[in-house]
Formats: structure tokens, sequence, C-alpha cells
């Protein structure tokens, strides 16, 4: 039977690990390496990813994190959540996770809708530039492909003046091999939908150099283009992350496992 402080059936508290979720992330966990030195026994992983939620969703600093709730110090946290992330951890549940609703048949693949979205970052990084609607002061977009009904597909981050179309490419190339099918896995959605900001010719080509039709608005066309009906599902999703608040100034630790969870949500709808 499992037990401590992160487990339960039903609870609204976000930071605590459900059953459901432990078992898909448990197995992609890096064995822990031996113990240096004697000392106090090791935080369990499940305990020390509660208190990563705990941070995600909360926003506080980690060494705030509250010992009375038993998820670890906060520099224990942030050591595991960066192994973790080194390890490759969220990029392969995530492709668990698509595997779960492409063998449902809950993936559309007929389109794909790519935006981003501007980020203030709380401090100058490698990642951050400044922000062209944000009078310069150093920001960071969020990039995110998403599937015909919203799933997150790909995400990037760049500083904020980085032009969106730069990042249309790298995007569709960072879609994973989604097996879950009898027959081959897929990774090509049949049709990609982006606004003005993607307008380029040049990228219009090398789209459909990869066998995908490029929908993309022009630049000097009235609206009204009807890609609207299409394109609010990347709105909505890309509105998510900003649920988490550590993920409103700038923390790309996060956002792969902020990914993963948006995409657990899915699974857990469709599936």
């Amino acid at each position: 039977m499992l037990v401590g402080p992160c487990v339960g059936k039903r609870n609204s508290r976000p930071w605590i690990v459900s059953d459901e979720l432990w078992l898909l992330v448990e197995p992609l966990l890096p064995e822990p390496g031996p113990k240096l030195a004697a000392g106090r026994p090791r935080v369990p992983d499940r305990q020390a990813l509660c208190g990563i939620l705990f941070v995600l969703h909360t926003g506080i600093q980690w060494e705030y994190l509250p010992q009375e709730l038993g998820f670890g110090s906060g520099i224990t946290c942030w050591r595991r959540l960066a192994a973790w992330n080194e390890a490759g951890v969220w990029d392969r549940l995530h492709v668990v996770l698509l595997q779960k609703l492409r063998a449902a048949k809950q993936l559309d693949w007929s389109r794909a809708v790519i935006d981003s979205t501007h980020v203030r970052a709380a401090r100058r990084g490698p990642k951050s530039g400044p922000s062209p609607v944000d009078r310069a002061r150093p920001g960071n977009k969020h990039h995110v492909l998403v599937d015909g009904q919203g799933i997150p597909l790909a995400v990037s981050l760049t500083g904020g003046n980085r032009n969106d179309v730069t990042q249309l490419l790298p995007l569709l190339a960072k879609v994973p091999s989604v097996a879950g099918l009898v027959g081959r896995p897929r990774r090509r959605p049949d049709v990609v939908l982006g606004d003005r900001g993607y307008d380029h010719d040049k990228y219009r080509q090398l789209v459909w150099g990869l066998g995908i039709k490029p929908v993309i608005a022009r630049r000097g066309v009235p609206h009204g283009s009807g890609l609207g009906v299409h394109r609010w599902v990347v709105e909505r999703t890309i509105a998510w992350p900003h649920g988490f608040r550590r993920l409103r100034v700038r923390w790309e630790a996060f956002l792969g496992l902020a990914t993963c969870l948006i995409t657990h949500r899915h699974v857990q709808r469709l599936c």
C-alpha cells in the first residue's frame, strides 16, 4: 500500500501526486546515485515531486518551501528537478502521454496550430531578451505547437525579442514520434496553421518540404481569414501554463513538467 504525505486518491490540492500520475512517472526516473556521506535518509522521489509541484503551482521561492509539508527542503527538490530535467524525464513522459492519446484515437493530426506568448523575466538570463511589447524589459516567449484539439505537441522558450517565425521549423522538428496504433509512428500533422507572425514565403516552402501544408495568414490582408475558428485551441492551451505561478516569470526548468501536466489532463479527460 502507498503511504505518505503525497498519497491520496482524491485531493483538491494540485501538488499532490496522484497514484495514476505516479505510476507513469516512477519508471522514468533515474536511479539515485550512492550517498556520499552519512546523514538523513534520502527524501523519497514521490515526496520530492510533490514539493516541486508545490513550487510550480504557488510560485514561491525554493528556500521558502514549508518543511511541515514533508516534501523535503527546497534545495533537495531543486536538485531533484535539475537531475530529472537532465535525464530527459519530462520529454519521455510527454511521449508516454501522447501515445496513450493516440492509442485512444484522441490525437488530431489533421492540423496543428502554432502561437507564442510573452512572459516577463524575473532577471536577465541566457534565454531572455528585450521584449518589444514590454518597453524592452527582459522577457521571454513561450512557443507552443498543439494538435487540432489543443493538446501540446511541442514547446520551447526563447528570448522575448525572437521572431515567431524562427520557431516554426524547430517546433515541427521537436514533435516526438508517437506510436500507439498499428503501423508506423506518426510525428507530422497534415496542416500547420499560424497567424501573421509566421508569414514568410521562405518558411512556407520549407514547411511544404516536410510534407506539411502551411496555412498562414498574410500581412496586409484584412482580418477575416477564418483561421480563428481553428486557432483558438492554441490560445487556450497557452493560457493554461500561466495558471502555474512559477511560469509567469520565466522558469525554463518547469516548462517541460508543466507541459506534461497539461497533457495528462487531456489523458484523464479523453482516455
